[in-house]
C-alpha cells in the first residue's frame, strides 16, 4: 500500500520452476508439429517459486502485479508451429497462477509473434487471453525475429492487432526480447541493450506517425521508461513535465537563430509534434535514481505508470539511495522530493487503473 491505496505493478514477469523452461527446450528439440500437452510441474516446485515471488512483493509493498512471460523465453525467433503452442501453454500457466492468487496476480499475455509477425494468430490469442482467461493486455515484441528486420511499429502490418486491442479495451505493453546482432555478443546480458534500442525506436516511431489518429482508443505502454531519454530540446517542449508549466521558465523558446552552423532558411515546423498523451505511456522500471527521476520529469506524471519487474534483474543489488533492493521501486519513487504524495500515488495506483481499464472489471481485485 502507498498513501492508503493499493500499489499496482504493471511490469512483472512470471516465476516458474526449471520444469517449465525444460519443457520449452523439449519442444525446440523434438520439433513435433502437433498440439502440445501442458507441462507437468510438481505442485511443491511451483509453490516454492511462487512463495518466494509473493514474499518479495510483500517486502516491496506491492499489492497487485500484472504478470507476463519472461521476454527472453518467448522464443519468437522460432517457427510458428513452435511459437503458437508455446504461447498458449505460457498463457495457461499464467492464468493458473492468477487463479491461485486472484487478489495478487493479473495476466498479461504472450502473443505468438514470429518473423512475419503472425498477426492473425496474435489477434486470436489476444482475444482468447482477454475473453477466456481474464487478462488485461498483452506483451508485444517490436522485433520478434531478433534480426532488426521486422516492420516498425508504425507499419500497417501491425494495424489488425491494434484494431483488435482497441476493440477488446486491452492494453499493449512493448517489451523486446533478445537480439541476434553479432556486434553485441560480447556484452554481458546484451538483451538489456536490445531493450534500450527497440523501446527507443518504438517510442519514436509511434510519436512521429499517425497510428493514434487511426486508433484513438489504443493504449500502449513502453517498458523501462521508453528507452533512451531526451538529450536535446525543441521549441515548445516543457522542461519539467512533473510541474505545471510556468511559462518561459519551464518551456523551450526560440533564440531567433537558424539551426546549423552555415546559415540557411530552415523554418521550424511545429506540426511535427504529435500529442500522444492519451495513448502512449511509460513504466517506471528503472533502478538508477537519476535516470528514473529524469524520465518522470521529461514524460510527465500522467504518462508514467508503476512498474518494477520484481523479482528480476534488480533483486540482488542494494540501492544506496534507499538502502533497499534495486527493484523496490516504491521506495525509490518515495525518495523523490520533487514529487508530491499525490503525484506518487497517481503513478502507483491511479495511472495503472486508468491505463489498464480492464483491471477495474476483475472481480474482487480492487
Amino acid at each position: 500500500m502507498y498513501n492508503d491505496k493499493k500499489v499496482i505493478d504493471v511490469h512483472a514477469h512470471m516465476s516458474a520452476p526449471l520444469h517449465f523452461r525444460g519443457y520449452a527446450m523439449s519442444m525446440i528439440a523434438i520439433r513435433t508439429p502437433s498440439e502440445q500437452k501442458a507441462p507437468v510441474i510438481p505442485q511443491d516446485a511451483m509453490d516454492k517459486v511462487l512463495d518466494r515471488h509473493l514474499r518479495m512483493l510483500d517486502e516491496r509493498d506491492i499489492d497487485i502485479q500484472l504478470i507476463s512471460p519472461r521476454p527472453v523465453a518467448m522464443m519468437q525467433w522460432e517457427r510458428p508451429f513452435i511459437v503458437e503452442p508455446w504461447s498458449r501453454v505460457t498463457n495457461d500457466l499464467i492464468h493458473q497462477q492468477c487463479q491461485w492468487h486472484p487478489t495478487r496476480f493479473v495476466g498479461i499475455a504472450q502473443l505468438p509473434q514470429t518473423a512475419g509477425l503472425n498477426i492473425d494468430a496474435c489477434c486470436a490469442e489476444l482475444e482468447r487471453a482477454v475473453d477466456k482467461l481474464g487478462f488485461v493486455g498483452a506483451i508485444i515484441n517490436p522485433d520478434p525475429n531478433a534480426d532488426g528486420l521486422s516492420p516498425g511499429m508504425d507499419d500497417p502490418a501491425w494495424f489488425p492487432l491494434y484494431e483488435r486491442a482497441e476493440q477488446l479495451d486491452a492494453t499493449l505493453v512493448v517489451h523486446p526480447s533478445i537480439s541476434r546482432d553479432p556486434r553485441i555478443e560480447r556484452i554481458p546480458h546484451n538483451f538489456q541493450f536490445n531493450n534500450l534500442k527497440e523501446e527507443t525506436l518504438a517510442t519514436l516511431l509511434l510519436e512521429n506517425s499517425d497510428v493514434f489518429d487511426k486508433f484513438p482508443k489504443l493504449r500502449i505502454v513502453i517498458c523501462h521508461c521508453g528507452g533512451h531519454l531526451r538529450r536535446i530540446i525543441d521549441v515548445g517542449q516543457v522542461i519539467d513535465a512533473s510541474q505545471p508549466s510556468r511559462g518561459p521558465d519551464n518551456v523551450v523558446g526560440r533564440t531567433g537563430e537558424q539551426r546549423g552552423g552555415s546559415g540557411g532558411t530552415f523554418v521550424h515546423d511545429d506540426t511535427l509534434h504529435r500529442d500522444c498523451a492519451d495513448n502512449l505511456f511509460f513504466d517506471t522500471c528503472a533502478y538508477d535514481p537519476w535516470f528514473l527521476s529524469t524520465a518522470i520529469r521529461q514524460r510527465g506524471v500522467d504518462r508514467m505508470v508503476f512498474g518494477s519487474e520484481a523479482p528480476g534483474s534488480g533483486s540482488s543489488q542494494l540501492n544506496p539511495v534507499t538502502g533497499k533492493p534495486s527493484d523496490d521501486v516504491v521506495a525509490l519513487i518515495d525518495s523523490f522530493d520533487f514529487l508530491t504524495t499525490e503525484q506518487k500515488t497517481t503513478i502507483m495506483h491511479d495511472n495503472p487503473r486508468r491505463i489498464f481499464p480492464l483491471l477495474n472489471k476483475v472481480p474482487g481485485l480492487l
